[in-house]
Parts: C-alpha cells; structure tokens; sequence
C-alpha cells in the first residue's frame, strides 16, 4: 500500500516581517531615497560625462588615460536627469544608469511599503532565476557601456 506524499502548502497565516526587519527596510529605502536626492542636486554634465566632479571626486582616469569612457562613465549624469524627470536623456547618456536609477525608485518604495505594512516582499524575489536574471543584467550592462563608448567616439555623448 502506498501513501500519498505530503504536498508543501503556504501557511494560511498572514506573514510579517520582525521590528529588526521593517527598520533595514526603512534603512535600505532612505539609502536609495539618499542616492536619488543627491541626484536632484547635481547639474547634469551638457558632455554626458563629469557630473560626479560637482560631488569633489577627480576625473575618471579610465576615460583620461585611454579616451574611451569607463563602465560607470555618465552613471551620475545619467541619474540627474533621471530625477529631473528626463528619462529620455537618462537613457541616452548611460541605458545603465536609467535603469539602475529606476531601480532606485523601486528599491525606495518597495523599502518604505515593508516598513510600513510588515509585508515580507523578499519572497517574490525568490521567484526569479538567478543565474538567468544575473545574466541578462550583465548583458545589459555590457551593452551600455558599448552605447557610451559609441556615442563617445562619436563625439554625441551629451544630450543638448
């Protein structure tokens, strides 16, 4: 005789995330709420590249010593205009920096809505492939940086 296997059920319980919990939330929201205001203060560079010497750092050494932009070359421009609402632009200068930009806002909103409700939305991550979802990010990013080099050697690396 045989028996019939046990099959795995969700709990019918309403699941919550602990205080600790909905705080690193509420953290890891104001840290991408922080990212996008810093945004808000800094012009966006009229070359596409640059912007991030407002914030004191130096010139990138990549694009200096090689003349081709670097992986994260206008992530910062690309973000000002993010912010200001000139996605077109945003996605011109650096596609990456569109989209990490927009995952910003998400991870904001996502962070405050756990902090708030207690909703543990960590497991619908879970439901992503990894390897298939790491790979087609890295192919993106791949991607931008070719479009920044492009637009580079071109010399329409800016947006007017």
């Amino acid at each position: 005789m045989s028996t019939v296997p046990v099959i795995y059920s969700p709990p019918v319980q309403r699941q919550s995330i602990p205080w600790s919990g909905r705080l690193l939330a509420l953290g890891i929201a104001l840290a991408a709420l922080t990212v996008l205001v810093i945004g808000v203060t800094l012009k966006p560079a009229p070359a596409g590249v640059g912007t991030h010497r407002a914030m004191g750092f130096h010139q990138c050494d990549f694009l200096a010593r090689t003349g081709l932009p670097c992986p994260s070359c206008g992530m910062t421009t690309s973000f000002a205009h993010f912010v200001r609402g000139q996605w077109p632009a945003s996605l011109y200068v650096q596609p990456m920096g569109f989209v990490l930009a927009l995952a910003c806002g998400g991870v904001f909103w996502a962070g405050v809505y756990m902090a708030l409700t207690a909703s543990p939305l960590h497991r619908l991550v879970r439901q992503v492939p990894a390897v298939p979802a790491i790979m087609t990010i890295l192919g993106f990013a791949i991607a931008a940086w070719a479009w920044k080099m492009f637009i580079h050697l071109k010399g329409i690396g800016g947006w007017q």
